[in-house]
């Protein structure tokens, strides 16, 4: 790894930590200024070990996923703008799913899949995002539409990191796979502390498994592009 590019990733440490402290000490006015910075690193980064395949459709669909999870993180600083943050977030999702279809040694085909074992594999990810449905759905109000959607859009993206097992090579699949679960969790203590039961510990929690998810989803595309397919 060039060293010129691991500067970044010291950055993206930086400024994470940095949030965290403004986000436990209640500077929340601070934050317009640390929290984006943690995806602008993350995406400069990736930017740089990716400019020989900078136009590639992974390439393009991980920062795609970068810039609009950027955008989600600003748009989600104001109360009011929590649906526009939502739409930037689901629209970096379908950006990741496209992203780990396309970071596939041999991507499935829909007649050559076994649905029923499909099913039963991701069904511990079905149960956890109903299960989180059904605490939040009371309260969800003029929400509850594209909220379901966005459950159902971000449950496609955790089932098609999973999808990646023994697609690519190990160590690419593990990071992507966890820190897709990771970002599942992050959403869902976001749904839980909005619409359910807030609690003071939620912030720390969602933006340590936030910033974990986005790093190891990053490294985990990188792992697949430099290791032997």
């Amino acid at each position: 790894m060039k060293k010129k590019n691991i500067l970044w990733l010291y950055l993206f440490l930086f400024v994470t930590i940095l949030d965290m402290v403004f986000l436990i000490e209640g500077y929340n006015s601070y934050r317009f200024f640390s929290k984006p910075l943690i995806l602008v690193s993350l995406i400069a980064y990736f930017y740089q070990i990716t400019k020989p395949i900078s136009w590639t459709l992974l390439s393009k669909s991980v920062m795609g996923a970068l810039i609009f999870s950027l955008l989600g993180d600003i748009l989600l600083l104001w109360e009011n703008l929590f649906i526009y943050g939502l739409g930037a977030f689901l629209i970096a999702h379908i950006c990741y799913i496209i992203a780990f279809k396309v970071a596939q040694k041999v991507p499935g085909r829909i007649l050559e899949m076994n649905f029923i074992k499909l099913f039963f594999y991701n069904l511990p990810i079905y149960i956890a995002a109903a299960f989180v449905f059904y605490l939040i759905n009371p309260n969800l109000g003029v929400l509850k539409f594209p909220v379901i959607i966005y459950i159902i859009v971000i449950v496609s993206m955790v089932t098609t990191a999973r999808e990646r097992f023994k697609r690519s090579n190990p160590e690419s699949f593990w990071q992507v796979f966890i820190g897709a679960i990771l970002f599942f969790i992050s959403d869902g203590i976001i749904a839980i502390n909005k619409f359910y039961l807030e609690f003071p510990e939620a912030g720390v929690l969602i933006m340590g498994t936030y910033t974990i998810a986005q790093l190891l989803i990053v490294m985990g595309i990188r792992s697949h592009l430099i290791q032997p397919q």
